[in-house]
Formats: C-alpha cells, structure tokens, sequence
C-alpha cells in the first residue's frame, strides 16, 4: 500500500458563501476532500484518455521494476491533479511526498526533501509553476542523473559535493503552464492535461461521493447538481455538500430535485452554474461598457474583484460556455450572455420596435 506524506502545505482561505464555486480548495475542506477521492485508477471517472496512457506506463513501469517517468499535470482547480498523484502511488505501491512550489524557498528544503526518499517514491509539488528559480536549478541533475549537486563553502574555496539518491518520480501539477521555464517543462516524460468534465461525468461523481457519505441520492438530483458544478468536482462534491445541509434542515433530511433546485435557488446558483459575481461581471461589461471591450485592471476595478480571480477563476468558465470573448482589445461579452441575462442585444432594439 502507498504511504502519503505531507511535507508542507500551502494555507487557504475559508469557505464563504462567495466562494463556492471557487475551484480552489479552502481551508478545512482537506479531509472532506480525502475522505472522497478514488483511491484507485479504476474509479478514477473522466480524462478517459489520459487515464488509458497512465495506466499503459504504470504497468510497463511495475513489469520493469522501474519508477515511473516523471509526469507534469496542469489544468484548471478542481480537477483532480492531486487526486491523480495518489492513485499513482496506490497503483506503484510507493510512498508519496507532497509539498507545494511556494513551500521550496531554499535550496536546503529541497535537499532535505531528496535525500530522504526511498527507491520509487514519489515527489508530489502542487503550483510548481511558483518554484524559484534556484531550486529549480538543484532539481534538474535530480531529475536527470538522480544526483544532488552540494556547495560547501563560500567563495574560492567553495567546492561542489554530489551526493547520489534513490531513482524518484517527480509529478508536478500547474495550473498556469506557460509559467514553467523551458527547461523545467522539457524534464519530464509525459505532460497532461485535465479538461473540465462533462454533466454526465460529474453526476457519475456525486452519486458516488454520496454513497460514501451514506446520503440516497436519486439521479435527476445528481444531475441537476453537475449541471451546475462548472465542469469541476470538487465544486460538485462542495454543493453536494450544501444540498445535503440544506435537505437535513428544509427537507426532512430527503434529497430529490425538487429540494435540491430549491438548495441551488437559496445559493444563488443558476441554470448555467453561474454565481452573482459571474453574473456582475458580465453585466459591468455590458452596462458599463457597452459589451466591451474592456482590459482586465479596468474590469476588475469596476467589480471589485482582484484581477487573479478573475483570470484563473472567472474567466475560463465564462469562456468555455460562450458568455466571454478574450480579444487583443480586451473582453467582450458575446450575444449569449446579454440573452442569458435578458438584456437586447445591440441593434436588437430595433427589430423589436
């Protein structure tokens, strides 16, 4: 069985009302999240491709008694990087070390870190597109040539010690990849990266997450609640939550759609998955700015929104269901939001006169 280590964890913030579909785990919600995560590839649900090639290069890896290359995982929150390090251990048997980019500041945390891995194991750093630079460097000849390069010493007689250690298996996980230098990105062997899921896979999800927890769950409620989980599950998992709550006070502790459409209603939650702030933000820009365009300092300083939110959080949603346009100019809100929130299209106006 694999053994999971926790080196260092970054802290979050707590769970709010407006941060609900934040894809971003917040403080406290660890154990929840552990206590729902697939152990397994094979319960692993989505990413069918991906999921296919990992399980090709686990068991080549098992037959040759090898540690598996190292694996790069980027894509947005939620979607299952970290659960995917994990099952890669179970499925190795090998213990894993986590830790996080921000975390690694000298290069004796690293070092400390390496040398204290056993054959096989597995080194698992979440935003490790936030490393610094210089521990970057260290990493490369441990990724390479499984050596550690020491220096000993200052100035002329400084001298450099390599120190051998156990043939490992780094997975990163990013959600910005572009901010992985070159030379970090072209040392591992396989790169993938995880799409937002489909309705049907997240109801898939939250059917099984329920039964975990003991809760029945009927299927028009699982799906009625994918449907608005933004493609992400560990948002589903979050107002599966919520609607349990909710059904324990409002329903008699009885989950059906109607209860929760009425959960989803009070958390202000609408068809597409979109929250008030979603919501506000296309409006500034078609009220405000007459549907745009509008650079993204302007728009985050006209809803008070810090501008990270709004590019990591806000905007890939928006985009991917066609509410947004990302141009050189700026965003542009497209005919399906100002239909989404009722508002005439420009020159629509006049066709209804």
């Amino acid at each position: 069985m694999a053994r999971n280590d926790t080196v260092m964890e970054p802290l979050a913030g707590t769970t709010t009302a407006e941060t609900l579909l934040e894809p971003r785990a917040e403080s406290g919600e660890q154990a929840f999240d552990m206590t729902l995560r697939p152990r397994r590839l094979a319960e692993f649900v989505g990413q069918a491709k991906m999921r296919e090639n990992l399980d090709i290069f686990i068991e080549a890896a098992k037959l040759r008694g090898e540690p598996l290359e190292h694996v790069l995982l980027y894509g947005s929150p939620g979607l299952g990087k970290t659960t995917l390090a994990h099952i890669i251990g179970e499925e190795l048997g090998v213990r894993v070390r986590t830790t996080s980019g921000p975390a690694l500041e000298r290069v004796g945390d690293i070092a400390a870190i390496l040398t204290n891995l056993e054959k096989g194991d597995i080194l698992f750093v979440d935003e490790i597109h936030r490393m610094n630079r210089v521990i970057e460097e260290v990493l490369y000849p441990a990724m390479e040539e499984f050596a550690l390069d020491i220096v000993i010493g200052k100035g002329p007689s400084a001298r450099t010690v390599r120190l051998d250690i156990p043939r490992f298996t780094l997975i990163g996980a990013t959600t910005r990849l572009s901010l992985l230098s070159a030379p970090l990105r072209d040392r591992f062997g396989s790169t993938y990266h995880l799409d937002f899921y489909s309705a049907e896979e997240l109801a898939t999800i939250v059917t099984r997450s329920a039964s975990i927890l003991g809760t029945e769950l009927p299927y028009d409620a699982a799906t009625l609640i994918a449907s608005r989980s933004r493609g992400t599950p560990r948002i589903a998992n979050r107002l599966l939550k919520r609607v349990r709550d909710f059904a324990d006070v409002k329903a008699g502790g009885r989950i059906d759609e109607e209860s929760t459409a009425a959960a989803l209603t009070m958390l202000e939650i609408d068809r597409h998955g979109l929250d008030p702030t979603d919501r506000r933000i296309l409006e500034t820009i078609i009220v405000k700015f007459s549907g745009g365009p509008v650079g993204l300092q302007t728009l985050a300083a006209a809803t008070s929104e810090e501008i990270d939110t709004l590019e990591l959080v806000h905007e890939p949603f928006l985009l991917q269901l066609g509410f947004l346009n990302r141009t050189p100019r700026g965003r542009v809100a497209t005919r399906h939001a100002y239909d989404h929130l009722n508002i005439p299209f420009p020159g629509q106006e006049t066709l209804l006169d």
